[in-house]
């Protein structure tokens, strides 16, 4: 479905902000992308989806293909007609709109003639959105707006959809939540690129994962594998074996220190 092969993103001539990434999301999958705060996930996904176009001084190589067809260099709305949603950190919905005209929006490079379907489909995934259709969003709670954010990726109806932090700041039912809403979508046909910091969720329903660090994929292996990897345990599950020394905490640091160089 998607393939990332070699990026690299340059800031303003000096900031090398990621180091020559590659990644892959093989249709019907659910892959996570982890990694701590300033890593350079979000730049990752900015990429894909055009964005960076936005930032003054952006300079990208490398090579970004969707379904084999070459998708680098295109503006956002041309890659959202490919096929690609995208439900953005912070969720960024229009708070003084309504649900509805939210909604309505995620459709706007839709066909008039089929946005009422989709709206009905939309509803029908998530029935609290259809509870408070002529609501105004701002008035929403953060888990309702976090599906509002979803659903109106999804009136694209993308074959690929990227979530940048889903669970940020929402309380531990309502990521659960998420978390059930994100597999529903990838189980209707729609691949997933999970960006995430709660890597204990992301795991828990992905296919395969990697690890960015400073810019650099360190790790790449099936989500299984990851979980029960001793150093992804500790570093970014905050799981530490009982009666790990001194001796356990050199090597850790050793391994994260090569990690990083």
């Amino acid at each position: 479905m998607l393939v990332v092969e070699n990026l690299e993103v340059v800031y303003e001539d000096v900031i090398l902000v990621l180091k020559g990434v590659s990644i892959e999301v093989p249709e019907g999958s659910i892959v996570a992308l982890l990694g701590a705060n300033g890593a350079g996930k979000t730049t990752v996904l900015r990429a894909i989806t055009g964005l960076l176009d936005v930032h003054r001084g952006a300079i990208t190589k490398g090579t970004i293909r969707l379904e084999g067809q070459e998708i680098q260099g295109l503006d956002a709305p041309s890659i959202v007609r490919a096929g690609v949603g995208q439900v953005m950190e912070g969720r960024r919905i229009f708070t003084e709109f309504s649900v509805e005209e939210n909604l309505r929006v995620g459709g706007h490079l839709t066909p008039r003639s089929v946005v009422n379907e989709r709206l009905e489909r939309t509803y029908a995934m998530f029935p609290k959105l259809a509870e408070r259709r002529r609501q105004i969003a701002g008035y929403l709670s953060g888990g309702e707006q976090q599906m509002l954010a979803i659903g109106r990726a999804l009136m694209a109806e993308p074959r690929l959809l990227i979530l940048d932090e889903p669970s940020l700041g929402l309380a531990p039912l309502v990521v659960q939540q998420v978390r059930d809403l994100i597999v529903q979508v990838n189980e209707q046909g729609t691949s997933v690129l999970l960006v995430e910091q709660n890597a204990n969720m992301a795991l828990s329903i992905a296919d395969h994962g990697y690890i960015l660090e400073t810019g650099k994929i360190v790790m790449d292996k099936p989500a299984a594998v990851l979980r029960d990897d001793e150093d992804v345990r500790e570093f970014y599950l905050g799981l530490r074996e009982e009666g790990a020394g001194s001796m356990r905490d050199v090597k850790h640091y050793k391994r994260r220190k090569r990690w990083l160089s």
